[in-house]
C-alpha cells in the first residue's frame, strides 16, 4: 500500500468524531463504537502477533518495526478509546482529530520517514492541530497547549528497549491531557 493509501486509512477514522460533531450520533455512541473497535483490534493483534493469522492487509498497514510489536492501528484505536472515555467531548474530539487528520498530514509532508521530523513539518503539524482546536472553540491557551503536545508527540519517535513508542498512542492522550491541564489552570 502506498504512503498516501496508509494516510487515507489513518484519516478515515475522522468519520467517527465528525458524526458526533454533525449531531448524527451522541457521544456515548462514539465511546462505544471505539470500545468495539478496540476489542476487534486486540483480537486481530493477538492473532497477528501469535502467527495464527497472516493477512496481506497486515503487511500493507504495518511498518517493519511493528512486525513483532503491537501495530500502530491498534494503538490508534486503543488511545482513541481511552481519550474518548477519559475526557469530555470538548477536549476529546479535537485531540482525536489531531491524531486522525494532523498526524497523516504530517506523515505525508515528511514522506513517511521515521525519526525526528524537520522544523517546517513540525510547524505545519502545529498549525494544523491549532486550527483543529480553534475551529472547535477550544480556548486559545488550551488549543496551543494541545497543539504543542500533539506536535511534540508527532515529532519524536522514542525507542524504549527496542520498542518504538508510536505517536498513534501519544498524540490523542497527550493533546487531551495538555488541553485539560491548560483549562484547569
Amino acid at each position: 500500500m502506498s504512503e498516501l493509501g496508509r494516510r487515507l486509512v489513518h484519516a478515515s477514522g475522522a468519520v467517527v468524531p465528525a458524526a458526533y460533531l454533525a449531531s448524527v450520533v451522541q457521544w456515548a455512541v462514539v465511546q462505544w463504537l471505539l470500545v468495539v473497535g478496540s476489542v476487534i483490534a486486540l483480537v486481530l493483534e493477538a492473532l497477528r502477533l501469535s502467527g495464527r493469522v497472516n493477512w496481506r492487509i497486515f503487511d500493507a498497514l504495518t511498518r517493519d518495526y511493528e512486525q513483532d510489536n503491537p501495530a500502530g492501528y491498534a494503538l490508534y484505536v486503543l488511545s482513541s478509546t481511552a481519550t474518548a472515555w477519559l475526557f469530555a467531548p470538548a477536549i476529546a474530539v479535537p485531540a482525536l482529530l489531531m491524531l486522525m487528520l494532523a498526524d497523516p498530514a504530517s506523515g505525508l509532508l515528511s514522506r513517511g520517514e521515521l525519526g525526528v521530523k524537520r522544523g517546517w513539518v513540525l510547524l505545519a503539524t502545529f498549525g494544523i492541530c491549532l486550527g483543529i482546536a480553534s475551529l472547535l472553540d477550544v480556548p486559545f491557551a488550551a488549543a496551543v497547549a494541545g497543539a504543542l503536545a500533539a506536535t511534540l508527540a508527532d515529532g519524536a519517535t522514542p525507542v524504549v528497549r527496542g520498542y518504538v513508542i508510536d505517536d498513534n498512542a501519544s498524540i490523542p492522550l497527550g493533546a487531551a491531557a495538555a488541553m485539560w491541564l491548560a483549562q484547569a489552570i
